[in-house]
C-alpha cells in the first residue's frame, strides 16, 4: 500500500483545545485510533461555530464529509490536552478540504495529521450543492 502524505500547512485558519477523555482509551493504554475522527469532528464543529455556521447551515446549505485520511504520528494518553489546528485548502465548485494538525500539549509533539474532504449538501433536496459565494470569498 502506498504511504499517505499529508502536508501540514504553514498557517492555521483556526485552533482549538480538546481534552482526552478516559473513555477514549483502549486496551493498549492509549487513545484508540477510532477516536481520532471524533476529535476531528469536534474541532470542525468548533471551527464552524466560530464562523457563525453549523454543519447544517453554511449560508443556506449543509456539509457532508466525503473523504478522510489519518496519519498517526505518536500515541496519545489520558488526561492529555490536544491542540487542533485546522487549515482550509482546495476550495472547489462543490466543496473544500480541511487539514488538521493534532498536537499533544503534554508531550509537546505531533500526534496526528488528518485531512477530510467536505462537500456542500442541500439536505432538503437531498443533493450536492455549490460552494456558497461568501464561503468561497472567505477561503479561496
Amino acid at each position: 500500500m502506498a504511504r499517505l502524505k499529508i502536508e501540514r500547512p504553514s498557517k492555521a485558519d483556526y485552533s482549538c483545545l480538546l481534552e482526552v477523555r478516559i473513555t477514549d482509551m483502549n486496551y493498549g493504554g492509549h487513545v484508540g485510533n477510532d477516536r481520532f475522527l471524533s476529535y476531528l469532528h469536534e474541532a470542525r464543529v468548533c471551527w464552524l461555530t466560530s464562523l457563525g455556521y453549523s454543519e447544517l447551515d453554511i449560508e443556506g446549505v449543509g456539509l457532508v464529509m466525503n473523504e478522510a485520511m489519518l496519519q498517526y504520528k505518536n500515541q496519545l494518553f489520558y488526561p492529555d490536552k490536544i491542540r487542533c489546528d485546522i487549515s482550509v485548502s482546495e476550495v472547489s465548485r462543490m466543496g473544500f478540504e480541511l487539514v488538521y494538525h493534532l498536537w499533544s500539549e503534554g508531550q509537546q509533539k505531533t500526534i496526528l495529521l488528518g485531512q477530510t474532504g467536505q462537500v456542500f449538501y442541500n439536505y432538503r433536496e437531498k443533493k450536492l450543492a455549490r460552494t456558497p459565494e461568501g464561503f468561497r470569498r472567505r477561503f479561496a
